[in-house]
């Protein structure tokens, strides 16, 4: 019962400054991973005991009012949060003076996550334009454990020196670029205000795009959708849709990650071609050792068509619309084989000409070499024959119809 009177009064507290119609929306997300230990040049999941850490990102949809979402989905006990607070960013990465707010949760400003749990702020009154950069601050007093962490953050993750450190802005001792501790951030938005969330891979969590530069697709198609729309980019750099590996599967956090945000009309569904490159790849040595191949995780094109249904009836049932993406080429990467383009170009079939989406975003269309469409064309990927470059991710947000987000 207190913690309903102290929503409750937080609630009234905020209302004469809040537009008279308005609802919370997911404005910026990161989907936690679970924790791993250490894997050739991927490194042990970090831990954070006694450190303060500040967090950069950029928004998505503006608001009159903030909460934040943290998580202590993979940790193994509780989670101890202290000094939490957020600002609003001027260009040059300089919190802007007056626009600090200390987060309070239950109305007091130190928490305990429990392991396995979330952990939602009190909302506070603070105008964020569509697209505003903000910091994230908190302390973490005790032992954290291996971190539920996203670990392609491509922004500035600042880290003190041993102790509390939130009430400022502070030196860090180190600076990474994952997301710790820090799952989503939710503005009270005009009430027309839609969320697209995109359940993806490393191609929509932007490996090869400028870190700190928000040049993803995602990021770009915010932009251009305009201030009408959230963008929660759920993609995790490694994920599949049928196997746990990188992240649980797509299958298996669709609700958590996708379905339970806040707003939800839209999902762009681009994944796929870790399953049929993990499937199809032949590995030898080392990379035999790291891409550890077991029968019974070896799927083919049939199997990625049938958890793309499930998808599609799950999301439906929900009376959440699915964009289908088609795969990308991916000739000359690590685990590209001819059976594996025979399977994408199967998937790629049924995403085109099966009417079962509700729209489709040919990316494989966009991005591929004319003279070798199994591949990606030569400045549109980093390097890898994979992942996009800045160019090649501008190229599929410039791509993306937005007739399909106009809505009667």
């Amino acid at each position: 019962m207190r913690q309903v009177m102290l929503a409750l009064g937080a609630a009234a507290m905020l209302a004469p400054g809040q537009p008279a119609e308005a609802k919370w929306v997911a404005s910026w997300t990161a989907a936690p991973v679970t924790p791993s230990a250490a894997m050739g040049p991927f490194p042990a999941t970090p831990t954070y005991a006694n450190r303060t850490l500040r967090q950069h990102l950029r928004l998505s949809a503006g608001g009159s009012a903030v909460r934040v979402n943290l998580t202590n989905l993979y940790g193994r006990g509780l989670l101890a949060i202290s000094g939490a607070r957020i600002a609003i960013l001027d260009a040059a990465g300089n919190e802007q003076p007056g626009t600090s707010r200390h987060l309070t949760f239950s109305g007091r400003a130190r928490a305990a996550i429990p392991a396995g749990a979330a952990l939602r702020s009190d909302p506070v009154a603070l105008a964020v334009a569509p697209g505003a950069r903000v910091a994230v601050t908190f302390w973490l007093p005790g032992a954290t454990g291996p971190c539920s962490c996203h670990p392609t953050g491509l922004d500035r993750l600042e880290i003190s020196a041993p102790g509390d450190f939130s009430a400022a802005p502070f030196r860090p001792a180190r600076v990474q670029t994952n997301r710790a501790f820090l799952a989503a951030i939710e503005v009270d938005a005009p009430t027309d205000t839609r969320v697209v969330a995109v359940l993806g891979d490393s191609i929509s969590d932007g490996v090869g795009s400028t870190s700190g530069a928000d040049r993803r697709w995602p990021d770009l198609l915010a932009h251009r959708l305009g201030p009408g729309w959230g963008v929660a980019n759920q993609g995790i750099s490694g994920n599949r849709v049928l196997n746990h590996g990188a992240g649980e599967s797509a299958l298996a956090r669709l609700d958590r990650d996708i379905l339970d945000l806040p707003g939800l009309d839209t999902i762009i569904l681009l994944e796929g071609v870790n399953d049929l490159g993990l499937s199809y790849g032949r590995f030898t040595g080392r990379l035999a050792r790291i891409f550890r191949q077991r029968p019974r995780d070896r799927v083919d094109a049939a199997a990625v068509i049938g958890a793309y249904r499930q998808i599609i009836a799950r999301a439906h049932a929900r009376g959440v619309r699915v964009l289908g993406a088609t795969i990308l080429p991916y000739k000359g990467a690590i685990y590209w084989t001819p059976e594996g383009e025979a399977a994408r170009q199967r998937v790629n079939r049924f995403i085109r000409e099966s009417r079962e989406f509700d729209g489709v975003i040919d990316f494989d269309a966009v991005v591929r070499d004319p003279a070798d469409p199994a591949a990606i064309r030569a400045g549109y990927h980093n390097g890898d024959f994979l992942h996009g470059s800045d160019a090649g991710y501008r190229a599929m947000a410039e791509a993306v119809p937005l007739a399909l987000f106009r809505r009667p």
